[in-house]
């Protein structure tokens, strides 16, 4: 069952488009941070693709369906490599693109990035402060539903777990 607070009021719910829209641009960076973790192979086309749908998804520009495609794409990218850094960017970047579906498919992108940080050998810590950095824009409101949800989906992730 979703949360309700993750269901724009369009739907239902009692998420605000500009706080969708604000949860996007936080996926969005998550995912472009760890970005830089791939050394190799190249990035694939489906990813940066992706990741362009979301920002357009963000401005308004494109429809919900198209950024469903690009999220499928970027996950079928992640099946399609043995790299477990890329495959773990590539996941951040399917849930990053997902969220203009569903906005909690953003608390993904953030724990699929944290879980590539961890692959890399780097600070998960440092990372998930810098997550958080990158929340400070959005209402206090949803800053707090983001945590308490990354914190409870991260025992889902067994690498994550504390």
């Amino acid at each position: 069952m979703r949360n309700k607070k993750f269901v724009t009021e369009q739907r239902g719910g009692t998420l605000a488009l500009k706080d969708h829209r604000g949860l996007m641009n936080w996926a969005i960076a998550c995912s472009e941070h760890v970005l830089l973790l791939v050394q190799d192979p190249p990035i694939d086309n489906r990813l940066t693709y992706a990741l362009s749908v979301a920002k357009e998804w963000e401005k308004g520009k494109v429809k919900t369906g198209s950024a469903m495609k690009a999220a499928r794409d970027a996950h079928a990218s992640a099946r399609d490599t043995a790299n477990p850094i890329l495959k773990s960017v590539a996941r951040s970047i399917g849930q990053a693109v997902a969220t203009a579906h569903m906005a909690d498919h953003s608390v993904g992108a953030a724990l699929y990035a944290l879980q590539a940080v961890l692959q890399a050998g780097k600070s998960v810590d440092d990372e998930k402060a810098w997550q958080d950095e990158k929340m400070k824009n959005l209402p206090q409101e949803i800053i707090n539903l983001l945590k308490e949800t990354r914190s409870e989906k991260k025992q889902g992730f067994k690498d994550l777990r504390d």
